[in-house]
């Protein structure tokens, strides 16, 4: 039988678990996006395209966040092919 005090711990477990899945959630859909913007980008030429693909492909997450600090954020138009 479940006391008082295990009884209340039950809600704030399950939005503690609730703010993590929203958090994974963001991740996964901010990965996405940055692997559509780095596919969709004009860079000076294409070996520097699938460099960053795999940068933000094989390191999930803090690819994506490189890639958006380095790239996006410095340069939201494309770099231009030369």
């Amino acid at each position: 039988m479940m006391g008082f005090g295990e009884f209340l711990f039950w809600p704030f477990m399950a939005a503690f678990a609730g703010a993590w899945i929203l958090i994974g959630i963001l991740f996964l859909i901010f990965w996405i996006w940055m692997i559509v913007d780095c596919s969709k980008r004009n860079f000076k030429n294409t070996a520097e395209k699938i460099i960053w693909l795999l940068v933000i492909i094989f390191a999930h997450w803090v690819g994506s966040i490189v890639y958006f600090i380095v790239i996006r954020m410095y340069n939201p138009k494309g770099l231009m092919k030369k």
